[in-house]
């Protein structure tokens, strides 16, 4: 069984409810993430993943990729 990591990312650019929404169909997207919590009040999303599958990097890769940026 596969141990799951849990990263809490820094998202700037967010605006509205619809980047919300960008921001966690991106990180949904990435092969071995779990499961995805994007708060637009606090600029962040609460990511738990496989390590094994993915990599922080790809992560904010996705994000940077939706249009938002990692601080």
């Amino acid at each position: 069984m596969a141990s799951v990591a849990e990263a809490d990312i820094k998202v700037t650019g967010m605006t509205c409810h619809h980047c919300v929404m960008n921001v966690s169909e991106a990180l949904e997207g990435v092969p071995g993430v779990e499961t995805v919590k994007v708060s637009l009040e606090e600029e962040r999303a609460h990511v738990a993943y496989d390590p094994s599958a993915t990599s922080l990097e790809a992560l904010a890769h996705a994000i940077e990729e939706a249009g938002y940026h990692v601080a």
